[in-house]
């Protein structure tokens, strides 16, 4: 649990979808950083102006504010358990322009405010691991945020239970865990939908997008897998990202599941 403020010199501000969004988070080994996964995972939801959304373990706020910057006119709402890490969501939502709030709290007990409310939008990107499955990290925030302690079913049922009728919630995870969080989807959800995210052509898919519908009457499916990088190994230096990817991260296109 990172309860202490970062430091200014511990965070530096990055630039995401080409500098259109600024993110502060901490230095290379001070905490947890962000990837692609919370860009990818912000371009796949299908939100349009005016919308409710809601993100469950929002960290610095990454992917509210790439979604923010990308759609326009939306209220974000984000879940967060890491004093630290609220605060700097706090900090990027506001000197990013957006309309939002952050909730500290532990998604085991969400407070009534959040109870009370209903969106059109929840996205989340749990933590990829199972407690007691791996080598910990170091920093207990960067350890909670890779590993906590919510069983991912609970995170799909949360997540249901605070969206509007036909809202959609979307999650980004390791494709070891599709089988668990399928299983959750389709408790709760329907219109069940898995994007496969493969590293290059040919290679398996490491993580998968997968979103389902609250209401939703449509037949499973799994779409084609999104190719992440070009070519059949990385040969030199510099980003050598699919031109779909490469404007979902650079230029803040949607992703859509139907490729």
């Amino acid at each position: 649990m990172r309860a202490e403020p970062f430091a200014e010199e511990a965070l530096r501000r990055d630039d995401f979808l080409g500098g259109s969004a600024k993110i502060w988070q901490p230095k290379q080994g001070l905490g947890y950083r962000a990837g692609v996964d919370p860009v990818l995972l912000a371009a796949s939801v299908e939100a349009r102006p005016g919308q409710d959304i809601l993100e469950l373990g929002c960290g610095a706020a990454p992917a509210l504010v790439c979604l923010g910057v990308r759609v326009g006119d939306l209220r974000l709402v984000g879940v967060e358990l890491q004093p630290a890490y609220a605060a700097l969501a706090r900090r990027n939502i506001a000197e990013n322009g957006l309309q939002g709030e952050i909730l500290e709290t532990d998604l085991a007990r969400p407070p009534a405010e959040l109870k009370a409310r209903s969106f059109d939008h929840v996205l989340a990107n749990p933590p990829y691991f199972e407690q007691g499955k791996r080598s910990a990290a170091l920093d207990a925030g960067v350890e909670l945020a890779q590993a906590g302690a919510l069983p991912l079913a609970d995170w799909v049922a949360l997540a249901a239970k605070r969206l509007k009728p036909r809202g959609t919630a979307t999650f980004v995870q390791r494709v070891e865990r599709l089988p668990e969080l399928l299983a959750a989807l389709s408790m709760h959800l329907g219109s069940v939908e898995v994007l496969p995210l493969a590293p290059r052509v040919g290679r398996a898919p490491r993580l998968i997008l997968a979103r389902g519908r609250k209401g939703g009457r449509a037949a499973f499916r799994l779409c084609p897998p999104l190719v992440l990088h070009a070519g059949a190994a990385h040969l030199e230096d510099g980003e050598d990202y699919t031109n779909v990817v490469k404007a979902a991260l650079r230029d803040g296109k949607p992703i859509i599941f139907d490729g």
